[in-house]
């Protein structure tokens, strides 16, 4: 049985006390946040507290708080040579503080706080400082279903960079489709079947080899009808600018 303390209260905080107290060999000792109103509602199924001295151990810490707060929560921290890791992409093994045994339990995913999600469909980058801490956080990231792999710090970050381009970017050029459509009192849903699809063919093929469409073929015909329908400079500028780079990539 592996204990865990969890110390945050956002999304990743959330999502992950769930995949905790549902995994069998995984016991939530305590969850900490300095909101307490943000946690008291699960006071009844875990201890919950608001004060780092009265922390308790465990096997494992898990800050899961914004990026900036990583390093000042784990020097608050009241012990020392314990294990601490932290969950976040772009923040580095080397910002938790020293006293206490480092490590990253980093999960690769979007977490909305309403949004259902299995940690089956979760993979966990894991990194640690002393190799004796490496199996408690493989089993760890086992217990909840999830698929782990050895990341080092300058790895993570970069992924969480390529992440930002697959997850937030295109979500955002999801968000300017649906403005252009509704423009056109046009229902969105009927781009959906088009999102999955695309989604489904990197699946088992590249990206490379995925493209299609009007740069792709330079049909400068089509393109510069879009840009007329375009009646957003912003969105015209997104659209060059995509344009230029599908081009580049294919010879064209």
């Amino acid at each position: 049985m592996i204990s865990v303390n969890i110390i945050g209260a956002g999304n990743v905080a959330s999502h992950l006390y769930q995949a905790f107290k549902m995994a069998p060999d995984v016991t939530v000792k305590q969850w900490f946040n300095r909101d307490f109103s943000r946690i008291s509602s699960f006071m009844n199924e875990v201890n919950t507290i608001d004060d780092l001295n009265l922390l308790e151990d465990a096997d494992v810490y898990v800050i899961a708080v914004s990026d900036d707060a990583v390093s000042n929560i784990s020097n608050e921290l009241p012990f020392e040579n314990r294990l601490v890791v932290h969950t976040s992409g772009s923040v580095g093994i080397h910002d938790l503080s020293s006293k206490n045994r480092r490590g990253v339990f980093y999960p690769l995913q979007s977490f909305s706080k309403d949004a259902e999600l299995s940690f089956e469909n979760v993979p966990i980058c894991i990194e640690v400082l002393d190799k004796k801490d490496i199996d408690i956080l493989k089993q760890l990231a086992e217990s909840i279903g999830s698929k782990w792999y050895r990341i080092n710090s300058e790895q993570r970050q970069t992924l969480h960079l390529s992440a930002v381009f697959v997850n937030n970017f295109t979500n955002q050029l999801y968000r300017i489709a649906h403005e252009i459509s509704d423009s056109k009192s046009i229902d969105f849903d009927i781009l959906k079947p088009l999102i999955m699809e695309t989604a489904q063919k990197v699946q088992h093929m590249s990206p490379y080899m995925a493209q299609t469409g009007p740069a792709k073929r330079n049909d400068k015909k089509t393109i510069r009808r879009h840009l007329k329908l375009l009646e957003k400079e912003e969105h015209k500028k997104i659209y060059e600018l995509l344009t230029h780079s599908i081009k580049k990539t294919h010879g064209r």
